[in-house]
């Protein structure tokens, strides 16, 4: 794997994880101090996973829209 590969994959990984923490305090989650989430319900973390899935989809749906050109 290239440098930009592994730079680019770092850098998602951290965008995820800040993503997490905004999903959590935009839905009401207090996020672990230690950043541990498996005390966290299920319930919860799954509200906190399907919440980043909608955004990233809508982010894709968005940027395909944008960059189609028109027939």
């Amino acid at each position: 794997m290239s440098n930009n590969n592994r730079q680019l994959l770092q850098e998602a990984g951290r965008a995820l994880q800040e993503m997490k923490y905004e999903v959590a305090n935009e839905l009401g989650i207090t996020s672990p101090p230690d950043g541990y989430w498996g005390f966290v319900t299920s319930f919860e973390n799954g509200s906190i996973g399907g919440s980043i899935t909608r955004k990233l989809v809508a982010f894709a749906q968005e940027n395909l829209a944008q960059n189609t050109p028109e027939a």
